[in-house]
């Protein structure tokens, strides 16, 4: 079968874009046509200032969270990627054949920079390598297909990039991935602010609906949601970004087509009020199913320890496998 990987980070509340953009998918599609594993990537979660805390409660949060959106640990692997070594283990070795300038050249290592050097403080080492590390999370299982946002093809491009040199340089060890998205809401955009994406690492904000809102919060954040000069309804994303961000939300929502929702709607309150619902009635069953997980609390931890366990088990051979292949002593005995 075609091994899928994917993952979320732990670095704030998951939102409504990495619902319909990227979890909905991975259990509606993703688990029943592939080996399928799916992660909390904690460890990336520590590249920037953190509370050590708030990091534990959102790993537990996110791993609720994807049971809740469908994920069946029967059907799928789903753990926490710092309760698996291997991942840590071949990064080094991965860092070992990437370059300087290919970390100094990812995009979001140039965003963020920036947006810490503004603010007077200093980056983090791991936050130029973490590319890395996301290379050693895909390339560890013999990952065929990473599902990911459009903000992330480059870190995809950058594993094909690392597995295919290791491959030349100490023989044939990683199979090289190659990233995949769905066609349609693979990045919602902020209610507020449409130019950019709904990102859960933002502050608290009325542009950003998180899986966890009340039905009446999810009401007044899309209702409040900006939208564009004019009053007819069309859709065209280059010129009406906000207008079309919720024609996106909502053809996401019912399975319908954007332009032709369009054409149903002589004002933007109508459109409002049907988005903001859709997107009420999506969530509804995720917030009923996170509220029976986190009244059974050792079920999610069960699930997190035999994920972990399947997935080491996985992991395990390819990466001994880079280590022997780069040069590395085996080791005398077969304890770790």
């Amino acid at each position: 079968m075609t091994r899928v990987f994917s993952g979320v980070k732990p670095t704030g509340h998951l939102t409504l874009g990495n619902y319909l953009g990227a979890m909905r998918r991975w259990a509606a599609v993703d688990q029943h046509r592939s080996d399928a594993l799916f992660c909390v990537v904690d460890l990336h979660a520590l590249t920037v200032d953190h509370d050590p805390a708030r990091v534990r409660r959102l790993s537990r949060q996110g791993a609720s969270l994807l049971l809740a959106a469908g994920l069946d640990p029967e059907l799928c692997t789903v753990f926490v990627q710092s309760h698996v070594d291997e991942h840590a283990r071949l990064s080094y070795v991965l860092e070992c054949v990437a370059t300087d300038g290919e970390m100094r050249r990812m995009i979001q290592y140039k965003e963020k920079a920036a947006r810490e050097r503004e603010r007077g403080g200093s980056v983090r080492l791991s936050l130029l390598t973490y590319p890395v590390l996301m290379a050693a999370d895909i390339l560890a299982y013999g990952t065929d297909e990473v599902p990911v946002g459009d903000d992330q093809t480059q870190h995809v491009e950058l594993a094909r990039d690392l597995a295919v040199r290791f491959n030349q340089r100490y023989g044939h060890t990683f199979v090289v991935p190659r990233a995949t998205s769905p066609a349609l809401a693979a990045r919602v955009m902020n209610l507020q602010e449409p130019a950019s994406k709904m990102g859960k690492s933002d502050d608290v904000g009325p542009g950003i609906v998180y899986l966890l809102d009340e039905p009446d919060a999810v009401r007044k954040k899309v209702m409040r949601a900006v939208t564009d000069s004019g009053r007819d309804v069309v859709y065209d994303r280059a010129e009406r970004p906000g207008l079309a961000n919720l024609l996106e939300i909502l053809a996401a929502c019912t399975g319908g087509d954007p332009a032709e929702l369009a054409d149903g709607y002589d004002s933007y309150g109508a459109l409002k009020k049907d988005t903001a619902e859709a997107v009420v009635e999506v969530l509804r069953p995720v917030r009923d199913r996170h509220q029976e997980l986190c009244a059974d609390p050792g079920y999610v931890e069960g699930v997190l320890r035999e994920g972990a366990e399947k997935a080491r088990a996985m992991a395990r051979p390819t990466v001994d496998a880079a280590y022997r292949a780069i040069g590395l002593l085996p080791p005398t005995s077969t304890a770790r």
